[in-house]
Protein backbone atom coordinates (compact mmCIF):
# COMPACT_ATOMS: atom_id res chain seq x y z
CA UNK A 1 0.00 0.00 0.00
CA UNK A 2 0.76 3.59 -0.60
CA UNK A 3 1.00 6.42 2.13
CA UNK A 4 -0.45 8.84 0.19
CA UNK A 5 -1.81 9.44 -3.21
CA UNK A 6 0.46 10.26 -6.38
CA UNK A 7 -1.87 11.66 -8.32
CA UNK A 8 -4.67 14.10 -8.54
CA UNK A 9 -8.70 13.33 -8.78
CA UNK A 10 -11.28 15.07 -9.67
CA UNK A 11 -14.28 12.52 -8.38
CA UNK A 12 -14.35 11.55 -4.92
CA UNK A 13 -16.86 8.49 -4.62
CA UNK A 14 -17.90 7.61 -0.81
CA UNK A 15 -19.15 4.84 0.76
CA UNK A 16 -22.13 5.73 3.49
CA UNK A 17 -22.57 3.71 6.36
CA UNK A 18 -19.41 2.91 8.18
CA UNK A 19 -17.67 5.78 6.20
CA UNK A 20 -19.99 9.07 6.42
CA UNK A 21 -22.17 7.63 9.15
CA UNK A 22 -22.03 5.46 12.13
CA UNK A 23 -25.25 3.74 11.83
CA UNK A 24 -23.35 0.23 12.62
CA UNK A 25 -25.56 0.09 15.95
CA UNK A 26 -29.19 1.28 14.16
CA UNK A 27 -28.46 -1.45 11.18
CA UNK A 28 -27.96 -4.19 13.54
CA UNK A 29 -30.40 -3.20 15.51
CA UNK A 30 -33.06 -3.38 13.11
CA UNK A 31 -32.27 -6.43 11.91
CA UNK A 32 -32.27 -8.06 14.82
CA UNK A 33 -35.99 -6.59 15.26
CA UNK A 34 -37.16 -7.64 11.68
CA UNK A 35 -35.72 -11.10 12.32
CA UNK A 36 -37.71 -11.30 15.36
CA UNK A 37 -40.90 -10.07 14.00
CA UNK A 38 -40.97 -12.65 11.29
CA UNK A 39 -40.09 -15.16 13.88
CA UNK A 40 -36.85 -16.28 12.70
CA UNK A 41 -33.52 -17.37 14.41
CA UNK A 42 -31.27 -14.27 14.49
CA UNK A 43 -27.95 -14.99 13.34
CA UNK A 44 -26.01 -12.79 15.64
CA UNK A 45 -24.29 -9.04 15.64
CA UNK A 46 -21.33 -10.24 13.86
CA UNK A 47 -22.84 -11.43 11.07
CA UNK A 48 -25.35 -8.66 10.95
CA UNK A 49 -22.05 -6.34 10.43
CA UNK A 50 -20.19 -8.37 8.38
CA UNK A 51 -22.73 -7.87 5.18
CA UNK A 52 -23.21 -3.64 6.01
CA UNK A 53 -22.70 -2.18 3.11
CA UNK A 54 -24.20 -4.59 0.50
CA UNK A 55 -28.38 -4.38 -0.99
CA UNK A 56 -30.70 -5.98 1.78
CA UNK A 57 -31.09 -8.85 -1.08
CA UNK A 58 -27.74 -9.50 -1.13
CA UNK A 59 -27.31 -9.35 2.41
CA UNK A 60 -30.30 -11.70 2.92
CA UNK A 61 -28.72 -14.54 0.77
CA UNK A 62 -25.81 -14.31 3.29
CA UNK A 63 -27.77 -13.67 6.48
CA UNK A 64 -30.59 -15.94 5.96
CA UNK A 65 -30.07 -18.31 2.40
CA UNK A 66 -32.26 -21.50 3.62
CA UNK A 67 -35.00 -18.98 3.33
CA UNK A 68 -37.07 -18.53 0.45
CA UNK A 69 -38.37 -15.24 -1.23
CA UNK A 70 -41.35 -14.90 0.82
CA UNK A 71 -39.66 -14.91 3.89
CA UNK A 72 -37.04 -12.55 2.59
CA UNK A 73 -39.23 -10.33 1.34
CA UNK A 74 -41.39 -10.10 5.05
CA UNK A 75 -37.89 -9.50 6.81
CA UNK A 76 -36.81 -6.51 4.21
CA UNK A 77 -40.49 -5.20 4.69
CA UNK A 78 -39.96 -5.66 9.02
CA UNK A 79 -36.76 -4.12 8.58
CA UNK A 80 -37.17 -1.33 6.64
CA UNK A 81 -40.03 -0.10 8.96
CA UNK A 82 -38.24 -0.38 11.75
CA UNK A 83 -35.25 1.49 9.51
CA UNK A 84 -37.41 4.34 8.48
CA UNK A 85 -40.03 4.59 11.15
CA UNK A 86 -39.89 3.04 14.37
CA UNK A 87 -36.48 2.30 15.93
CA UNK A 88 -34.74 5.48 17.26
CA UNK A 89 -31.32 4.60 17.84
CA UNK A 90 -28.23 7.36 17.12
CA UNK A 91 -26.84 7.53 13.65
CA UNK A 92 -24.22 10.20 14.19
CA UNK A 93 -21.98 11.42 11.53
CA UNK A 94 -18.47 10.50 11.81
CA UNK A 95 -16.03 13.59 13.52
CA UNK A 96 -15.05 15.94 10.86
CA UNK A 97 -17.37 14.76 8.08
CA UNK A 98 -19.40 17.74 7.64
CA UNK A 99 -16.46 20.58 7.70
CA UNK A 100 -14.14 18.00 5.67
CA UNK A 101 -16.93 17.63 3.32
CA UNK A 102 -16.52 21.52 2.61
CA UNK A 103 -12.99 21.56 2.39
CA UNK A 104 -12.98 19.19 -0.35
CA UNK A 105 -16.04 21.09 -2.35
CA UNK A 106 -13.70 24.36 -2.21
CA UNK A 107 -10.49 22.55 -2.95
CA UNK A 108 -12.93 21.98 -6.40
CA UNK A 109 -13.34 17.66 -6.01
CA UNK A 110 -16.50 16.40 -7.59
CA UNK A 111 -18.29 14.17 -4.45
CA UNK A 112 -20.55 11.12 -5.34
CA UNK A 113 -22.05 8.39 -3.15
CA UNK A 114 -21.90 4.76 -3.89
CA UNK A 115 -24.27 3.11 -0.83
CA UNK A 116 -25.97 -0.06 -0.14
CA UNK A 117 -28.92 1.82 1.19
CA UNK A 118 -32.20 1.70 -1.03
CA UNK A 119 -32.66 5.28 -2.19
CA UNK A 120 -35.85 5.72 0.22
CA UNK A 121 -33.04 6.00 3.28
CA UNK A 122 -30.52 7.59 1.54
CA UNK A 123 -32.92 10.43 0.68
CA UNK A 124 -33.99 10.26 4.22
CA UNK A 125 -30.55 10.77 5.71
CA UNK A 126 -29.11 13.02 3.27
CA UNK A 127 -32.52 15.81 4.14
CA UNK A 128 -31.84 14.87 8.12
CA UNK A 129 -28.13 15.22 7.67
CA UNK A 130 -28.63 18.81 5.05
CA UNK A 131 -25.57 16.99 3.56
CA UNK A 132 -27.29 16.38 0.40
CA UNK A 133 -25.38 19.70 -1.36
CA UNK A 134 -22.08 18.47 -1.05
CA UNK A 135 -22.52 15.39 -4.01
CA UNK A 136 -22.98 15.86 -7.40
CA UNK A 137 -24.64 12.51 -7.68
CA UNK A 138 -25.20 9.05 -6.14
CA UNK A 139 -26.24 5.52 -6.73
CA UNK A 140 -28.02 3.13 -4.54
CA UNK A 141 -28.26 -0.55 -4.19
CA UNK A 142 -31.55 -0.47 -5.52
CA UNK A 143 -30.84 1.50 -8.76
CA UNK A 144 -27.83 -1.06 -9.64
CA UNK A 145 -26.07 -4.09 -9.09
CA UNK A 146 -24.92 -4.18 -5.16
CA UNK A 147 -21.31 -4.19 -4.09
CA UNK A 148 -19.39 -5.50 -4.87
CA UNK A 149 -20.23 -5.44 -8.31
CA UNK A 150 -19.24 -2.47 -10.06
CA UNK A 151 -22.43 -1.16 -11.66
CA UNK A 152 -22.86 1.59 -9.18
CA UNK A 153 -19.38 3.05 -9.60
CA UNK A 154 -19.48 2.50 -13.18
CA UNK A 155 -23.00 4.36 -13.65
CA UNK A 156 -21.44 7.20 -12.12
CA UNK A 157 -18.49 7.95 -14.21
CA UNK A 158 -20.97 7.39 -16.91
CA UNK A 159 -22.80 10.46 -15.72
CA UNK A 160 -20.31 12.67 -14.58
CA UNK A 161 -17.89 11.97 -17.70
CA UNK A 162 -14.92 11.09 -15.38
CA UNK A 163 -12.43 8.85 -16.57
CA UNK A 164 -12.08 5.92 -14.28
CA UNK A 165 -8.56 6.97 -13.58
CA UNK A 166 -9.79 10.31 -11.84
CA UNK A 167 -12.03 8.67 -9.79
CA UNK A 168 -11.37 7.21 -6.30
CA UNK A 169 -13.83 5.73 -3.92
CA UNK A 170 -13.91 6.15 -0.12
CA UNK A 171 -15.23 3.04 2.04
CA UNK A 172 -15.03 0.58 5.12
CA UNK A 173 -15.16 -2.98 4.00
CA UNK A 174 -13.81 -5.32 1.63
CA UNK A 175 -17.28 -4.80 -1.30
CA UNK A 176 -16.37 -1.33 -1.32
CA UNK A 177 -12.53 -2.23 -2.11
CA UNK A 178 -13.69 -4.97 -4.32
CA UNK A 179 -15.96 -2.44 -6.75
CA UNK A 180 -13.56 0.08 -6.85
CA UNK A 181 -11.11 -2.53 -8.58
CA UNK A 182 -13.49 -4.14 -10.82
CA UNK A 183 -14.56 -0.74 -11.75
CA UNK A 184 -10.51 0.21 -12.39
CA UNK A 185 -10.49 2.85 -10.06
CA UNK A 186 -8.03 3.90 -7.15
CA UNK A 187 -9.39 3.50 -3.46
CA UNK A 188 -8.91 4.66 0.19
CA UNK A 189 -10.05 2.44 2.97
CA UNK A 190 -11.06 3.90 6.46
CA UNK A 191 -10.47 1.42 9.39
CA UNK A 192 -13.08 3.14 11.63
CA UNK A 193 -16.10 1.37 10.19
CA UNK A 194 -17.31 -2.14 10.49
CA UNK A 195 -14.65 -4.04 8.54
CA UNK A 196 -11.43 -5.12 10.40
CA UNK A 197 -8.22 -3.33 9.11
CA UNK A 198 -6.35 -6.49 8.38
CA UNK A 199 -9.29 -7.61 6.03
CA UNK A 200 -9.15 -4.08 4.22
CA UNK A 201 -5.45 -4.49 3.79
CA UNK A 202 -5.30 -7.98 2.16
CA UNK A 203 -7.95 -6.05 -0.81
CA UNK A 204 -4.75 -3.61 -1.36
CA UNK A 205 -6.51 -0.10 -1.06
CA UNK A 206 -3.87 2.42 -2.02
CA UNK A 207 -3.90 3.51 2.11
CA UNK A 208 -6.30 2.70 5.05
CA UNK A 209 -6.96 5.77 7.76
CA UNK A 210 -7.90 6.14 10.89
CA UNK A 211 -10.41 8.75 11.04
CA UNK A 212 -12.06 11.41 9.21
CA UNK A 213 -9.78 13.81 9.45
CA UNK A 214 -7.25 11.83 7.99
CA UNK A 215 -9.06 11.27 4.50
CA UNK A 216 -9.17 14.81 4.52
CA UNK A 217 -5.68 15.06 4.96
CA UNK A 218 -5.24 12.56 2.71
CA UNK A 219 -6.24 14.55 -0.48
CA UNK A 220 -5.13 17.75 0.71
Amino acid sequence: MKSEKDKNYELIIFDWDGTLMDSENKIVNCFKKAVADVELDYPGDAAVRNIIGLGLKEALDVLLPDYGDSIRKEVVGRYREHFLYLDESDMPLFSGVEEGLEKLRQQQYLLAIATGKARIGLDKVLEETQLGEYFITSRCADEAISKPHPRMVLDILEETGVPADQAVVVGDTSYDIQMAHSANTDVLAVCYGVHHRDDLKAEQPLDCVDDFDSVIQWFS
